[in-house]
């Protein structure tokens, strides 16, 4: 079959819709400009448009994508939100933290744990506790040999123990080392001064419980005491404690003492106060993730030119909205007597005109000031039963990983999202692959066949006797 044949057979076997440049060929059939085919160029084209409905599939998922992430904002949002509302509804959290004032914090200062009793208390410090030490006789330096000789450490309980010098031990380097892996519940050093060296032998508690005594024996170093174990004493609202230990913790429920000095027949008062200033920070950090999540709730129906946010017909984000409004409209109703603080514009709380909150920082400052227990009644109730309990349920029910309105939402986007890229695929795979293999082999062979054109052109030329001028 002729050049000429063949390229008529190809163009008549190819349908207009394997997306062929039928011109193309004409063209470089009939000396236009080109003298072949673009092969590439050609399928890339064909292709191109053969991909329209891949296109569309592309945009959806493009869109699918966007809307995941916005869900996941807002997802975090509520749920930063929500932990926020755990916090204060929490008899260990802000609203249970407490602060302790000294009247003399160079005599004794203390601490609270969360929900300890508030109230005024009176200590008097007596004697501090102190630690048993002992110190043996001098020598020349830590190297020195010592003479042969033994000494005995004996403990509150009348336990014994021998340790010998001389032989193995010949340093006060050598006699810490044995004593301190002896496990006596002291510690062994060797100290140095203008004077020479000494061991000194520390209990590692304090209190009388601990005291020690250690008893030369023939020979080598001898010891005195430098420090007798005590307890100290303290009293506390009229009661006297003795305690092995200045950290005092059985005094007062919830509270920690620290005793610092001795002062005898001086009162000191302490009050343990609700700690406002972790409060306030608290309730600042509601106001400041309620105003993010309902800021990027509003953002979705807000229109950028002619259209809203991605999730503008998402019922779970409308559902959203209507329940962080919502909750702005709660009020407390003590079972009984009364409250300074039914609503959160009691605390100081407004809402502005876009849904946003305002804290206005005096007015929560003087509630949480006279009224801590009005506060802490409101965002906890009687029972934990308050606003922080109330919204903190309605914010479970998007947020929760299991079942949460957040959580199969964004499962049907997967699902939708999986359900695109298969389509692609199978599009790509089943019709995409083989077309572009079809037309690859399709041009491949017009090209060839062009090429073959005009040395066939030339002998039908001359078989008919024509000339250049003639043609």
């Amino acid at each position: 079959m002729s050049s000429i044949s063949a390229l008529n057979s190809l163009l008549a076997s190819t349908s207009s819709s394997s997306g062929i440049d039928l011109s193309q060929i004409l063209q470089a059939a009939t000396g236009a400009s080109s003298s072949g085919i673009d092969v590439t160029s050609a399928v890339n084209a064909a292709v191109t448009a053969a991909e329209a409905p891949e296109t569309a599939w592309e945009n959806q998922e493009s869109t699918l994508q966007s809307q995941t992430t916005a869900l996941n904002q807002l997802q975090t949002d509520a749920t930063n939100l929500d932990n926020d509302m755990q916090s204060l509804n929490n008899l260990t959290g802000p609203l249970s933290a407490r602060t302790v004032s000294s009247s003399n914090s160079t005599i004794v200062t203390a601490s609270a744990a969360s929900g300890a009793a508030v109230g005024n208390h009176t200590v008097v410090v007596g004697s501090l506790a102190t630690t048993a030490s002992w110190a043996s006789s001098t020598v020349a330096s830590a190297s020195t040999p010592l003479a042969a000789g033994s000494f005995t450490i004996t403990d509150a309980s009348g336990n014994t123990t021998t340790i010998s010098t001389g032989s193995g031990t010949s340093t006060l380097s050598d006699v810490a080392n044995t004593i301190n892996s002896d496990n006596l519940g002291v510690t062994a050093n060797v100290i140095t001064d203008a004077n020479g060296a000494r061991l000194a032998i520390v209990s590692n508690t304090s209190g009388s419980a601990a005291n020690f005594t250690v008893t030369a024996g023939t020979g080598g170093l001898g010891f005195s005491q430098a420090v007798n174990g005590a307890n100290a004493s303290v009293t506390v609202d009229g009661i006297t404690l003795s305690s092995a230990s200045n950290t005092v913790t059985g005094a007062l429920p919830g509270v920690t003492l620290n005793l610092l000095n001795a002062a005898p027949g001086t009162n000191v008062s302490l009050v343990v106060a609700p700690d406002t200033s972790q409060a306030s920070t608290a309730i600042n950090q509601f106001v400041t993730d309620y105003n993010k999540a309902i800021g990027d709730v509003n953002t979705q129906f807000t229109f950028t030119g002619s259209s809203e946010g991605v999730l503008a017909g998402d019922s779970v984000v409308r559902s959203l909205q209507s329940t962080l409004q919502q909750a702005l409209d709660y009020m407390y109703t003590p079972s009984s007597g009364t409250t300074t603080v039914p609503t959160l514009t009691s605390l100081g709380i407004s809402v502005n005109k876009d849904g946003t909150l305002t804290v206005d920082s005096s007015t929560l400052s003087s509630v949480l000031q006279n009224n801590f227990s009005d506060v802490q009644n409101f965002f906890q109730g009687p029972a934990l039963n308050g606003f922080a309990n109330s919204l903190d349920q309605q914010l479970t029910s998007f947020t929760s990983p299991a079942d949460g309105a957040f959580t199969v939402d964004l499962q049907s986007i997967s699902t939708e999202y999986s359900g695109l890229q298969t389509d692609v695929t199978n599009f790509q795979n089943n019709y995409i692959a083989p077309l572009k293999t079809q037309l690859t082999a399709e041009y491949s062979q017009a090209e060839i066949l062009l090429q073959q054109l005009p040395t066939e052109m030339q002998q039908i030329n001359t078989e008919l006797g024509l000339n250049n001028k003639s043609s």
